[in-house]
């Protein structure tokens, strides 16, 4: 009960951070609501937010926690490491989500998940297609995004021994359809309150540890239309010879959810 009162409050901060009321978009909210990414992309950080709360007495004193996330998950996993506060990092995916729902809106625009292939073979259908590998998942995933006409070519002409998904999503999330979403969060970034991370934190630029808050901020920005690589953060984590993976909730956004941005 200590901790459901808990969750409730948290859960209140973060809709008044957000400008949403989380709590109903999460528990009362149809299917059909919750898939715009406006609405989706918060509730998926608050939940990563809550779980993170419930957690964190088992990380504080440690010095060997390693943080990543995925697409939209950076923004948890930048609060989690100390870089963000919580509210920073609900006024961030909130202005993120609202315009990159703004620019899926602009042009018809999807992802694709292809399964198995060699990497030559996916990347070359994907360029013959005219899409964009946004997401590098590893072991065998590669997600395209573009026009639903390129992701029809693409599902038409499939690399040889690979499936083509259609994903439930929005739009061409982590390539240049997201563009119009840049301005504004470099209008918003100057107002935020970024620390140095308190622990390990990668980044989906290049699965590189990042040391720098500010430089966190920034590129929690700029990956708007960069592609993520998280098979380069599974690799790094490799490196450093991570042995436990803690997968808070929402699992595997890049999959089935409307909110892989």
């Amino acid at each position: 009960m200590a901790d459901r009162g808990r969750c409730a409050r948290t859960c209140a901060q973060l809709s008044e951070a957000a400008g949403l009321d989380l709590a109903h978009y999460g528990t009362e909210a149809d299917e059909e609501t919750i898939k715009d990414t406006a609405v989706a992309q918060p509730l998926i950080v608050a939940a990563g937010l809550l779980a993170g709360r419930l957690l964190a007495d088992s990380w504080k004193d440690r010095e060997d926690i390693v943080f990543a996330g995925h697409s939209v998950g950076e923004i948890t996993a930048a609060a989690l490491s100390g870089v963000l506060s919580e509210a920073d990092a609900m006024r961030f995916v909130r202005v993120r989500a609202t315009e990159m729902a703004k620019a899926a809106a602009a042009t018809p625009t999807g992802m694709a998940a292809v399964l198995g292939g060699k990497a030559d073979d996916v990347a070359a259908a994907i360029a013959a297609a005219g899409t964009s590998p946004a997401n590098a998942n590893g072991g065998g995933q590669v997600v395209a995004a573009g026009t639903l006409e390129q992701l029809d070519a693409l599902k038409e002409n499939p690399p040889a021994r690979a499936k083509v998904i259609p994903l439930k999503v929005a739009g061409a999330f982590h390539t240049e359809h997201m563009a119009p979403a840049l301005d504004p969060l470099r209008e918003l970034a100057p107002q935020l309150s970024p620390r140095d991370p308190a622990h390990t934190l990668l980044t989906n630029f290049d699965g590189s540890v990042i040391r720098s808050g500010t430089d966190v901020l920034e590129s929690l920005v700029e990956q708007v239309c960069r592609h993520v690589r998280w098979d380069a953060c599974m690799d790094t984590m490799a490196e450093l010879d991570v042995d436990r993976l803690i997968e808070l909730p929402p699992a595997a956004p890049w999959l089935d959810s409307p909110s892989a941005a």
